[in-house]
């Protein structure tokens, strides 16, 4: 009898283990999609920069630091490889964006010009996706960070003994 109490003590532990594993698995693939989702838009963004820059450049040629700050932003962004590179690749790119939407606003024509009009529409149409996948993916990470937490943190008894 003792035996078979045992045996079913392991089978349950052990069932609750695998099952602690199997569900920090799908939270951690959950986070990664998440973050899949940002880079799609982050590389939808890069796509629409290039083309922000050569609309830009008719308009405001001796504004060469700003486009080129933009530019390497870019570069930098694209190159980034880990989630922690990409998000400071990102902040700066952002930075430079804003840079280069300050310097607009001394070119009125170019504010007019119909390509540089949709290629801003679809920035900030990117901007807002951007936004949306961001909370999402920051949502994700919380939900795997506390569950991490949770599974690995000492019970208040293991506390008390310390």
């Amino acid at each position: 009898m003792t035996a078979i109490i045992v045996i079913v003590v392991v089978v349950i532990l052990a069932a609750w283990l695998v099952s602690m594993y199997n569900s920090l698995v799908k939270m951690r693939n959950n986070r990664e999609n998440a973050f899949a989702d940002i880079d799609v838009q982050l590389k939808q963004r890069h796509d629409l920069v290039p083309q922000l820059v050569e609309t830009v450049k008719g308009y405001a040629a001796h504004e060469k630091d700003t486009l080129e700050r933009v530019i390497n932003a870019r570069n930098g962004a694209i190159g980034a490889k880990t989630i922690d590179e990409k998000i400071v690749a990102e902040n700066a790119l952002s930075s430079a964006l804003s840079g280069l939407k300050i310097t607009l606003e001394a070119y009125p024509d170019l504010k007019a010009n119909q390509n540089f009009l949709q290629l801003q529409e679809e920035i900030a149409d990117l901007e807002n996706k951007l936004s949306s996948v961001r909370r999402y993916f920051n949502s994700a990470t919380k939900e795997y960070n506390n569950a991490c937490l949770l599974y690995t943190s000492p019970s208040p008894r293991d506390m008390r003994r310390s």
